[in-house]
């Protein structure tokens, strides 16, 4: 599997040191990585801050470095819960076709996406059917850039496996495939083994990060007790020292003929805090137990 670092790591979001995209894609590069996924937003690659000659200096930046820029990362959100005199969705397949020809310039044939969170606004039924026609035609638009929509397993329209199956037989595009990661079904106690081996066929990329889970509980003072809290926290931790099965994951994404691009994200505060030699640690040990796995 190709080794990719996901420049959201670096962006500080989550207080984490923070590097410009220039200086993110040098750090990838000197810690080993193969590849980049870059973010779609500030700081990073926004639509509105890079033109023809920014993307040109970026490529020979990556040609310097010997690193390949292969998905971009896309942030949107179909749902109902926008005002309805918003042009909201056209807006986000006009984002997503932006990011599209992006890619094409820096030679990254997938563009990352997500579905919808659920709104009351209207009924799930309805909202299923928006996220399919806007998912349709934003696959359309990406075709004329020979690019493929990836869409991960986030948002909760579909986020199941068995509904995300369903969503990509609607949607029925040879151009959107998945962005299958392991953390959304674990934490939901899926198979991962079954379903990395069912799904391994659909999926373009994986995203990858390990987590601890934190039980929660409030206290009673009538009791002199505690309660217990639903869900529990949930805090991410250097790979392999997380409750996410990963073995069998990639066991099960291997023997479904799985062989595509790997990312390693720091995408939620880290055990150890969010400097900057924390951050290249965990870098290194998720490269570490890659090699140790035989995934690289």
């Amino acid at each position: 599997m190709k080794q990719s670092l996901f420049s959201v790591s670096y962006a500080g979001l989550w207080g984490q040191h923070t590097l410009s995209l220039n200086d993110f894609i040098t750090k990838a590069a000197s810690l080993g990585f193969d590849s980049v996924m870059l973010m779609g937003k500030r700081p990073h690659l926004s639509i509105l801050d890079y033109n023809d000659a920014d993307l040109e200096a970026v490529q020979q930046l990556l040609n310097q470095h010997s690193i390949a820029c292969d998905v971009i990362g896309g942030y949107v959100d179909l749902s109902s819960s926008h005002a309805a005199e918003i042009p909201y969705l056209e807006m986000q397949i006009d984002y997503v076709q932006s990011l599209s020809r992006i890619a094409s310039k820096l030679g990254a044939k997938i563009v990352r996406v997500f579905t919808a969170y659920e709104s009351s606004v209207d009924s799930l039924h309805n909202d299923w059917k928006r996220v399919v026609t806007t998912l349709q035609e934003m696959s359309d638009r990406a075709k004329a850039y020979d690019v493929t929509i990836a869409i991960q397993n986030h948002h909760d329209i579909a986020v199941h496996t068995d509904a995300l199956t369903e969503l990509l037989y609607d949607i029925d595009r040879p151009n959107c495939k998945l962005g299958f990661d392991a953390w959304s079904p674990a934490l939901r106690g899926e198979d991962l083994y079954e379903v990395a081996r069912k799904m391994a066929p659909h999926t373009a990329i994986t995203t990858n990060a390990d987590y601890i889970r934190l039980p929660r509980f409030q206290y009673q003072p009538a009791l002199i007790n505690y309660l217990p809290a639903y869900p529990d926290m949930v805090r991410a931790v250097k790979f392999g020292e997380g409750f996410i099965d990963y073995e069998a994951f990639f066991r099960g994404l291997k023997e479904g003929g799985f062989d595509g691009i790997a990312n390693y994200e720091m995408c939620s505060p880290l055990r150890g805090g969010g400097a900057e030699e924390n951050l290249d640690a965990h870098c290194q040990k998720y490269l570490e137990w890659m090699k140790q796995h035989e995934l690289t």
